[in-house]
């Protein structure tokens, strides 16, 4: 388990961005924290830090995924706020195709909890002040 503190959303997308490094073809990154807890922004960073381009970056929560093309595989941007039955409609989504072809993270993820792939990257966003939050990365093996 690592923690990581930022103070502002230009620290979170930097965190991103940090550990887009770390960050392979085939993974799945889950993304668990309240609305405005700054989900997108470190998805901002991730994408920038994966070679995207964040112009392309905002929520899905409307259009449920988004695709950022990158140079060898894409990263693919989804969002579960809307779902009702979360868990059943991730798979219709094709998460199992996405991770083949590229890197998935995923929008409040805990609303599909038992559906995501093991193993997962699982990132806890606490809201700790106005612009500061903490980070909590796990490895579900």
């Amino acid at each position: 388990m690592d923690i990581y503190e930022t103070s502002s959303p230009e620290d979170t997308v930097a965190l991103g961005r940090r550990l887009a490094g770390q960050t392979r073809q085939g993974e799945c990154i889950s993304l668990i924290g309240d609305l405005g807890a700054g989900k997108t922004a470190f998805v901002r960073g991730l994408a920038e830090g994966m070679g995207a381009d964040v112009q392309l970056v905002s929520s899905p929560t409307y259009v449920l995924v988004q695709e950022y093309p990158l140079d060898e595989m894409s990263l693919y941007h989804l969002d579960l706020y809307r779902m009702v039955h979360a868990a059943e409609e991730l798979s219709d989504l094709g998460l199992e195709e996405m991770l083949q072809n590229g890197v998935a993270v995923i929008e409040w993820a805990d609303r599909a909890a038992d559906a995501l792939p093991v193993p997962r990257t699982e990132i806890s966003i606490e809201i700790t002040g106005e612009q500061s939050r903490r980070f909590t990365v796990n490895n579900i093996n």
